[in-house]
């Protein structure tokens, strides 16, 4: 198998996953359709034509760059695939669809008619507009009326992505965005052909806009997430309880005093990290500032040591490093961009974070007992529910609740213990594994032949059954 990430319309994989022949490399092969001859394919999706072709079975893994979550939980589900090849062929199983497929990382917003920053329009919605969003995300297709799916999408703003798949002719479509979930149903309408869409959510809830009757397999976080499609008429067969995929990094095991000693950490304190870096600033300035607040009142809590990543944000880490010098603060180490961070992560005892969905799940991964910091939005507030309410995480909403739950800890550490039992509870490592298993699965099966599920449909609304939980 051969895995990249396409980041233009064209389709210009990394240089690793060009194939080696010449004449792939040179190919401009127009393949003709019901439609008539189309334009002509570059050398990546030649190369995948002529993967298709061959019988070797090419899954795409699609998801939105709104965020880095979603990106992540791909590339998690990506080597998840790829991992099951090598096992495939180490067993002697060369033929098995495992071993012959081609695995594709794709960014959706790269096919659209206009192509937009999806991280810039992700922080729009996280000033003034936050309660704006949160009352769309918690209220728009999550009672009664649902949204089924329909060639809207590709209508309106992806028809480059229908001639993709025309041409590529996948085995499968593992999604881990809306927007790509739709566009790949989308596509599969228009197209006719048979290949298997799996929608992967990367929160503790599912948004109401993913295509329902339309998606062969939900793999879910846990049971309530699936309590919530069941009265979405999504049939019982068609929901996999995984966990979020996360990179296995987060679940190997590391020696704590190798990890502390390697970050210069002491061994003898309480090591609380807070995860303040991030690809998009804005959405971290009120965490930021939570932090700002509670520096100065650092020095009452002597048997901690704060950990602050900044992320790549030099001029942030700036920042915080003279504050940290002008308060005289001993038990405060502030880093950059940190490559090891799962490591990091085991030299910790508590984490501070956002509660996006693929952070929490890292730390559930990693067993770091966490602080959900700052008020919640939409998915967010969905995720701060689900820890809190098994008691997997505790949350601080102001500076001052902040201190206060760190002095708690400082006092009582048993309570960080206890956060890490009860986390059990939602903690799936393997996750990205499922999903890979279960994708190969629905490759080798026949095509479904369900009406419902591969009906065409502009648009599609529908009535559901009460919702299992109200937002």
């Amino acid at each position: 198998m051969k895995l990249s990430e396409s980041s233009q319309v064209g389709i210009e994989p990394d240089a690793p996953s060009r194939p080696d022949a010449p004449e792939a490399a040179d190919a401009a092969l127009a393949v003709p359709t019901d439609d008539g001859p189309i334009a002509p394919l570059d050398a990546a999706e030649a190369a995948l034509a002529q993967a298709s072709d061959a019988g070797d079975p090419v899954v795409l893994v699609v998801h939105a760059s709104v965020g880095s979550g979603h990106r992540s939980a791909a590339y998690a589900i990506a080597e998840a695939l790829e991992e099951a090849g090598d096992a495939a062929r180490a067993a002697g199983n060369d033929d098995a669809p495992a071993a012959r497929a081609r695995v594709e990382v794709l960014d959706i917003l790269d096919f659209g008619r206009i192509v937009f920053d999806g991280d810039a329009t992700a922080s729009m919605f996280t000033g003034w507009t936050r309660p704006f969003y949160d009352l769309t995300w918690r209220y728009t297709l999550t009672g009664r009326l649902l949204w089924g799916g329909g060639t809207i999408w590709a209508h309106i703003m992806y028809p480059r992505f229908v001639e993709f798949v025309r041409r590529v002719r996948p085995a499968a479509i593992v999604a881990t965005h809306i927007t790509a979930a739709n566009v790949a149903v989308s596509a599969r309408m228009l197209t006719g052909l048979p290949f298997p869409i799996l929608c992967v959510p990367t929160d503790y809830e599912a948004e109401g806009l993913w295509p329902h009757l339309h998606t062969d397999l939900f793999c879910v976080a846990n049971e309530a997430m699936a309590e919530t499609l069941r009265p979405r008429r999504v049939p019982e067969d068609r929901i996999l309880i995984t966990g979020i995929p996360a990179s296995p990094a987060f679940s190997r095991d590391y020696d704590k005093a190798t990890a502390r000693a390697s970050f210069d950490l002491p061994e003898d304190k309480i090591v609380v990290l807070a995860l303040a870096g991030a690809k998009l600033p804005r959405p971290y300035v009120h965490f930021r500032e939570a932090l700002d607040e509670l520096l100065p009142f650092m020095h009452r809590l002597p048997n901690m040591q704060l950990v602050i990543v900044a992320g790549a944000d030099e001029e942030y880490e700036r920042r915080v490093r003279r504050e940290v010098a002008d308060f005289g603060l001993g038990n405060v180490t502030v880093l950059g961009y940190v490559n090891a961070m799962a490591e990091l992560m085991e030299a910790a005892d508590v984490v501070i974070c956002k509660p996006g969905g693929l952070t929490v799940t890292e730390c559930l991964c990693a067993r770091a007992p966490m602080i959900l910091l700052g008020r919640a939005y939409g998915q967010e507030k969905a995720n701060v529910r689900m820890l809190t309410g098994a008691g997997a995480a505790m949350a601080a909403t102001t500076p001052r609740e902040l201190l206060d739950t760190l002095r708690h800890i400082s006092e009582q550490p048993a309570s960080a213990d206890a956060m890490l039992i009860n986390a059990s509870l939602l903690r799936r490592p393997r996750a990205a594994e499922a999903i890979a298993k279960a994708t190969f699965s629905l490759i080798a099966k026949e095509p479904v032949h369900d009406a419902r599920l591969r009906g065409k449909h502009f648009l599609h609304f529908y009535w559901g059954r009460k919702p299992a939980h109200t937002r």
